[in-house]
């Protein structure tokens, strides 16, 4: 990379020095380092275009909170008026740029911190069906390149997320005297939060299998997970090899691992379960964040009626 930019240089060619940045030094994915420049560039263009001239480094520090609102009213007016997620997403990408500024340029800027986005409604989850879970869950044991104690890890990984509604945190974070596991899990959540979630016969034999295959010793207090090197294992890992998984299984991009506590929720509630219940086994403080799970049974009765009836 080249040195750095004088507080006399164009503002732009600090848009494309913190690109730069982005993609050789952060390794952003290139869609990432197109959407900050689109965010980037726009925003500085937006400014000149308000001052009445061109913009040099030195004079982003001096951008007022006035002009940051003014510009994300006009990222909601237009011809092409932004919803409020992409709106949040382009004050993401501009702040980034100003913490560039800040720490690689010298020129700080105190008033972005001022700036909040628009509230931005949570979409709904978004699950994977039934045989889709099934799928991800068999999908390791016939990796050919996975050591078999490998494969049954990650199935009894998998099996937890769908099996128990665990967040991958929660997962990992069991330890070698957890397991074999109770009829019930005491799981500490998000805020220190701890619950008791039901174990499914499924989920108990997956992790026994792993148990059985594991090659490494484990003391109690060890995270019961391992990776091949005999370290903890990594939400990156678990993250990675869903990636793979929904590849070979060609299942869309929303197959996450979360996605299978999502279903988790869903089909519990598709199934007759209460809201309070779900609420509790997910360990949601809000029952309102539980809420949103009607909102995709819902969508799945519409469809499914949609599909069905013979007036639709």
């Amino acid at each position: 990379m080249a040195g750095p930019l004088s507080p006399a240089a164009a503002a732009a060619e600090a848009v494309q020095a913190w690109l730069a940045h982005l993609s050789q030094e952060r390794r952003a994915s290139p869609r990432t380092v197109e959407a900050y420049g689109f965010a980037g560039r726009r925003y500085v263009a937006f400014l000149e275009a308000h001052r009445g001239g061109p913009l040099t480094v030195g004079d982003m520090g001096g951008v007022e909170a006035a002009e940051l609102r003014a510009w994300l009213a006009h990222l909601r007016g237009g011809e092409k008026p932004l919803s409020p997620r992409s709106m949040s997403q382009a004050l993401s990408a501009v702040r980034g740029f100003h913490r560039f500024l800040d720490r690689r340029l010298g020129v700080a800027n105190a008033a972005v911190s001022l700036v909040r986005g628009p509230k931005v409604k949570p979409g709904a989850p978004r699950p994977v069906t039934e045989d889709q879970a099934r799928g991800l869950i068999a999908e390791p044991d016939l990796d050919p390149d996975r050591e078999p104690w490998e494969a049954a890890r990650d199935a009894a990984v998998l099996t937890l997320l769908y099996g128990c509604g665990l967040r991958i945190s929660e997962a990992l974070s069991l330890r070698r005297a957890d397991a074999p596991l109770a009829e019930s899990l005491r799981i500490t959540g998000k805020g220190g939060k701890t619950r008791l979630v039901p174990v499914l016969p499924a989920v108990a034999e997956a992790v026994e299998s792993y148990l059985a295959e594991v090659p490494f010793a484990l003391a109690p207090e060890d995270a019961l997970f391992r990776a091949r090197r005999g370290g903890p294992l990594s939400p990156r890992h678990v993250q990675a090899t869903v990636q793979t998984l929904r590849g070979r299984l060609g299942l869309p991009s929303s197959a996450t691992p979360h996605a299978l506590r999502h279903s988790f929720a869903t089909h519990l509630l598709g199934a007759g379960a209460d809201l309070r219940s779900i609420q509790e086994l997910l360990g949601h403080a809000s029952l309102s964040t539980t809420q949103r799970y009607t909102d995709v049974d819902a969508e799945r009765l519409l469809a499914a009626y949609a599909k069905a009836h013979p007036h639709a």
